[in-house]
């Protein structure tokens, strides 16, 4: 299966990182091609700009800015996101990866407003590995919106279709050592079955 993984942290000595080698040394041992974008490593930028607001229906002149990026997310069979929980949401730059790249004939098809048509059946699974500050009963009393991103908004563009698995580290504020090495080999069992 090819393998689009999505990871944003910035920093390269962090347990997110960690998490992200773990993930695509497993996949690669499974016999999956991985595709790895590092969007800061990339240096992606996730403003929208006025410009692509003002041509974000003009379909297919709106995806010329992320035409590389529109690429990689359409020859991608599944997907696994990499990435911490800050302020209870999507880092800025892997929500400006979301509000620039899943746009009308890309992630869904627009032409019958009434109707919205999701475009990624071609993903048939999505995975995600994510930290939290805080405990699961915070996360679920503000709502979980990365959740929510990965197991109903990405589940709705491929058409309901998709596989979904959700892999959650809570209460990074208080982690041990123990803890987070358990954590890391439960997610690298889990790319070694990803199917």
């Amino acid at each position: 299966m090819h393998v689009l993984v999505v990871y944003c942290h910035p920093v390269e000595t962090s347990f997110h990182a960690a998490l992200h080698k773990e993930v695509v040394a497993n996949l690669l041992a499974a016999g999956h091609t991985v595709d790895d974008c590092d969007l800061y490593a990339e240096g992606f930028n996730p403003v929208l700009s006025r410009e692509e607001r003002l041509g974000y229906h003009e379909v297919p002149s709106n995806q010329l800015p992320l035409a590389a990026h529109v690429d990689r997310l359409r020859q991608a069979e599944a997907i696994v996101f990499c990435f911490p929980t800050w302020c209870f949401g999507l880092p800025a730059m892997l929500k400006g990866y979301f509000d620039r790249l899943f746009m009308p004939g890309v992630a869904f098809d627009l032409s019958d407003p009434a109707n919205v048509k999701p475009m990624l059946t071609h993903i048939k699974r999505i995975s995600a590995v994510v930290t939290y500050g805080r405990p699961r009963w915070v996360a679920w009393y503000m709502g979980d919106p990365p959740r929510k991103m990965i197991t109903r908004y990405m589940l709705r563009l491929t058409g309901s279709a998709a596989r979904v698995d959700f892999h959650a580290y809570y209460h990074m504020n208080v982690a041990t050592e123990p803890r987070l090495k358990r954590f890391l080999q439960r997610v690298g069992q889990a790319m070694a079955r990803f199917a």
